[in-house]
């Protein structure tokens, strides 16, 4: 009797929704899986909502985060605009590792020291590291985003260019309602549907949240407990080594091996100072065999940063080298590091991002494959600028200068 009367509320309540829960037939399907603009949008979400029922989500859930959702276009065009990884890591870190981030991480780890500790101790994660992510993230907590965020994440996942990462943070989104966490009024976020304190994606938000302030559910939103604890989480997720730095910067020797200094080239400790690296302040490093890269943001004649296997983590966190390498160095900052050395006295060339785009193209052309040409310079063409900068008989530091881009153009 029971079982005969849930299916019945089921169904009433699949019956309020504002589409019609049928489920396309297959051909249908195949020929609106996606869309770059809103035509074909309502049938997908009367389907997609179909999809979340069979996976267990409530039909009242579906009904009251679903219906009325419609597709946004501008939020599609912010998307396809992105231009703040462009940046390099002089113009991004001088803007976000503001001394004010620097001072109120301290703060905060100090005011609310018996937390940090807390969970530390369960997760491994130190609070500087915490509150690099939580500043740079959302000053905090304080710039959280406030467009709706089940809108947002809709019409990316009927957008064709991410369409299978969106449906899965969508059906993740319906899931958090669906668990009492949050309510689709309070869903509020940025553009691209991130949630809380430290902008995590819902499936993250789902999957590695914790009810640290013990009130029964996970909000990331508007308990800062919840927040720090789910970020430790995460991290430790992604290979946090407790009691590992992160993040050292480093003076180097002018004969150093450039080709060496990459991240995917791990070496001990040991045997970079037997290449004359030497801590910022002079001082010999430790001659153990803690892995290690040379990190060079702006190439040889920058800032120079031993990267240790923690450093995976900010990576992980965000691919763009350039905020990696930023929330790293403010997490060694709000530790006590000083300010990083900013080079050798020489202007740093700097292409912009129209020249990065073109850079990309040359270095396709010559067979190279670098991903998405786009101006940011990430982990597959600094790999494809070193190996050309090999080939040139060139410093090779993986950092794109004009020279290399002139050569290129050149046809050498």
């Amino acid at each position: 009797m029971r079982k005969k009367l849930m299916n019945r509320l089921r169904i009433a309540v699949l019956a309020t929704m504002a589409v019609a829960p049928i489920a396309l037939p297959p051909a249908a399907l195949a020929q609106a899986s996606c869309g770059n603009n809103g035509a074909g949008f309502d049938a997908w979400l009367a389907n997609f909502k179909q999809q979340a029922v069979a996976q267990g989500v409530s039909p009242r859930t579906v009904a009251a985060a679903l219906n009325g959702v419609t597709y946004d276009p501008n939020i599609v065009g912010t998307d396809r605009g992105q231009k703040v990884f462009g940046q390099s890591f002089f113009q991004f870190s001088d803007r976000m590792v503001a001394n004010y981030r620097i001072q109120q991480g301290r703060a905060l780890i100090q005011k609310n020291q018996a937390l940090f500790n807390r969970i530390e101790q369960q997760f491994g994660v130190p609070g500087a590291v915490l509150v690099a992510f939580w500043g740079l993230e959302t000053d905090f907590g304080a710039f959280m985003g406030d467009k709706p965020s089940l809108r947002s994440i809709a019409t990316l996942a009927w957008d064709c260019r991410r369409a299978e990462m969106f449906r899965t943070q969508l059906m993740a989104a319906l899931k958090i309602i669906d668990r009492g966490d949050l309510t689709p009024q309070t869903m509020r976020g940025p553009w691209a549907g991130e949630l809380g304190q430290f902008q995590f994606l819902p499936d993250h938000y789902l999957n590695y949240g914790v009810d640290e302030d013990g009130d029964g559910r996970i909000d990331l939103i508007r308990s800062a407990p919840d927040a720090l604890a789910s970020a430790a989480n995460y991290i430790k997720a992604l290979g946090w080594q407790r009691g590992q730095p992160w993040l050292e910067e480093v003076r180097l020797p002018p004969n150093l091996p450039w080709d060496q200094t990459d991240l995917s080239t791990k070496l001990p400790r040991a045997q970079w100072a037997r290449f004359g690296v030497v801590r910022a302040n002079g001082s010999a490093l430790p001659s153990d065999n803690l892995p290690a890269s040379v990190l060079l943001p702006m190439g040889r004649l920058g800032p120079a940063f031993l990267a240790y296997p923690n450093f995976n983590v900010f990576t992980e966190w965000n691919n763009s080298l350039t905020y990696a390498t930023s929330a790293a160095y403010l997490a060694t900052r709000v530790t006590g590091a000083p300010a990083f050395n900013r080079g050798q006295g020489k202007a740093i060339p700097i292409l912009s991002q129209a020249q990065v785009v073109e850079l990309q193209r040359l270095l396709n052309a010559r067979g190279h494959h670098v991903g998405r040409v786009d101006g940011i310079t990430g982990a597959a063409t600094r790999q494809a600028v070193k190996v050309e900068q090999i080939r040139l008989g060139l410093p090779a530091d993986s950092y794109p200068t004009p020279e290399l881009l002139a050569a290129l153009r050149a046809g050498r």
